[in-house]
């Protein structure tokens, strides 16, 4: 398949590969396995393997190791990295499902994949391809969770230092406002952001803070 091509995987047990692309709408019509059990194997390697990543390739604490991996492992994040790949054109669901291959399946599927290379050649193998997706996607500063404020907090409370947000600037006509902020930890500067309202510009300037932090103590 197209997206396991280019990784070059070749499934020993092409079976393990059909079981983790069908959903249990299908798998209830045709009477074959779906890719619950294989997505359960698959989240684990994937927690495994990211939480491997970044402690060796950060100097992140233990709370900001946390929040950054949820950020990759996600929803969102998941769902991202398999229709990029395509996966999801190779999903098998029933008739009533067709219409509604959501989030939530592609990224179920997304680990049961991962957990199907897991148990066909082994966690080196599973590491080396979740590596190859995700590693990219970490360099690039991409962040897949949307409150950036709460994930910061957290990342700060792991040392209780006090943190605020600075309105720096407010432009524009009432109807077009843009407004710019600063997030300070103990006074200094670790982030700005732009936005339509001050939640808006808030969140974004968490979100640089949280991009500028590896390899810094927050």
């Amino acid at each position: 398949m197209n997206f396991l091509n280019q990784f070059n995987i070749k499934f020993k047990d092409p079976n393990l590969l059909d079981q983790a692309l069908t959903h249990s709408s299908y798998s209830n019509e045709h009477q074959c396995k779906n890719y619950e059990r294989l997505e359960f194997l698959g989240d684990a390697v994937l927690e495994l393997a990211t939480s491997d990543y970044f402690y060796r390739m950060t100097t992140y604490k233990e709370g900001e190791m946390s929040k950054i991996r949820a950020s990759f492992v996600c929803e969102k994040a998941l769902a991202t990295y398999a229709r990029n790949l395509k996966m999801n054109e190779y999903i098998r669901v029933g008739h009533g499902q067709e219409q509604n291959i959501n989030d939530t399946i592609i990224a179920d599927v997304f680990e049961a994949v991962v957990g199907a290379i897991y148990l066909d050649q082994g966690y080196e193998a599973a590491k080396k391809y979740i590596d190859a997706i995700l590693i990219p996607y970490i360099n690039s500063g991409t962040y897949f969770l949307e409150d950036y404020k709460s994930a910061l907090q957290e990342m700060v409370q792991t040392d209780k230092k006090s943190l605020e947000y600075i309105l720096i600037s407010d432009k524009g006509p009432a109807h077009n406002k843009e407004f710019e902020m600063e997030v300070r930890i103990d006074g200094m500067v670790y982030g700005t952001g732009i936005g339509k309202s001050k939640k808006e510009a808030e969140q974004n300037a968490a979100l640089n803070a949280i991009k500028k932090s590896a390899g810094r103590k927050l």
